[in-house]
């Protein structure tokens, strides 16, 4: 089409992941802005230095707590991503040695029926 070759899936995935966080950052940004705005309109007496102030350090402090609950979220994930890989290890090697079992217990138990068979005709 333009004669550029495609970037790998990897990369662009990965593109779109940082295009999703600086929007989600972007959007946060703007909401801790409007929220902190908000909060100062509530105190009238307020110089306007003194506003600009206030709305200043309740965004940033509004930003941190968002941070802190995103990387709090964060690590709960990686927590549990951990334990379901090894939960899901557990499963599987559960699976494959009653799979194992199973074939072991069929095998023998086939040839003894097949042999009582051609014993009988």
């Amino acid at each position: 089409m333009s004669g550029r070759p495609e970037p790998p899936a990897g990369d662009l995935a990965a593109g779109l992941a940082r295009v999703e966080g600086f929007l989600l950052a972007a959007h946060e940004t703007a909401a801790a802005r409007a929220e902190a705005e908000r909060f100062a309109d509530r105190l009238p007496w307020l110089l306007s230095a003194q506003r600009d102030d206030v709305v200043h350090h309740y965004a940033d402090f509004r930003l941190a707590s968002a941070r802190r609950q995103c990387d709090a979220v964060a690590a709960r994930c990686t927590e549990l991503r951990a334990e379901y890989e090894q939960r899901y290890a557990r499963l599987r090697l559960r699976l494959v040695r009653t799979c194992v079992a199973a074939v072991l217990t069929a095998v023998p138990a086939a040839v003894g029926l097949a042999c009582l068979v051609s014993r009988l005709a």
